[in-house]
């Protein structure tokens, strides 16, 4: 057993599981502690998408008891439909979307310039956003949302394909620019990425099987489990947050860290255009 890839291993997870759900973009952070840690090869391509599942099961633990009445109430309860409707009508675009543009992204927008920029750009859009919703809220709760919203906010998580974008970040500061409060949004936000990173995590393991060998059940085991605890402390704490804190430091490490990764890729430090 290779205890020094048991290692890199874990400490990924723990990136993926601090990184996927706070807006500041997980994949841009993998990216650059994959490059620093030699973990940058086509199996570790997809041991960075596999391990979104470790991180969902987070989001699945803490909010279990909703997951749960609307399975049960599903059947017969009107406002058990409803939601789950809005699930499957926000994960429905990233999956078409990513079927039409999923190859030519991968092939042609993971550069240092591509994420650099929008990772500065989004730490400006988070900016503006925090200045404007404070009186254009009109969506309290994920059941106030409509079908129409829930499609809004699919489509915007769709921005999200683009390195660096950050999906929780598009998600919750696109729901909050369309009306959703900052709860709502990050609510929304955590529901809509059960079915998206399984999904993802899923057709990845399986399109790309034939890298992948029972040698590797060791490594993607340790990365699951630590990106399971990393993120469930990260929700939990983020829940905490929004509660009387905005997005405002966020914005502002957007912007540094979207700097470091133009030094890092200019300066040579980090090997950027093979990750």
């Amino acid at each position: 057993m290779d205890l020094l890839l048991l290692l890199k291993a874990a400490i990924m997870g723990v990136v993926e599981g601090l990184t996927e759900f706070l807006p500041i973009s997980s994949t841009g952070h993998l990216i650059l502690a994959g490059a620093l840690l030699g973990f940058d090869d086509e199996k570790a391509k997809v041991f960075d998408i596999a391990i979104q599942t470790g991180a969902i099961f987070a989001v699945i633990l803490v909010y279990w008891e909703r997951i749960r009445s609307t399975i049960v109430e599903l059947p017969t309860q009107r406002k058990a439909q409803k939601f789950a409707l809005n699930v499957i009508i926000g994960f429905l675009p990233a999956v078409v979307l990513a079927l039409i543009f999923g190859k030519f992204i991968k092939a042609h927008l993971f550069t240092p310039v591509v994420v650099a920029t929008t990772f500065i750009l989004g730490g400006f859009i988070i900016l503006w956003a925090e200045k404007r919703t404070a009186v254009a809220t009109r969506v309290n709760s994920v059941d106030e949302m409509t079908p129409m919203d829930a499609l809004k906010v699919g489509l915007v998580q769709c921005l999200a394909m683009i390195p660096g974008t950050s999906r929780s970040g598009s998600t919750i500061i696109g729901g909050m620019l369309l009306g959703l409060s900052r709860k709502a949004a990050t609510d929304f936000s955590f529901f809509l990425a059960i079915p998206t990173l399984i999904g993802a995590g899923v057709y990845s393991l399986y399109k790309e099987r034939a890298l992948l060998s029972t040698a590797d059940i060791p490594m993607f085991a340790v990365g699951l489990i630590f990106s399971f605890i990393s993120a469930w402390l990260c929700v939990r704490w983020l829940l905490r947050y929004i509660s009387s804190n905005s997005f405002v430091p966020f914005a502002y490490y957007r912007i540094a860290f979207g700097i470091i990764v133009l030094i890092t890729a200019f300066t040579g430090m980090v090997t950027w255009a093979e990750a």
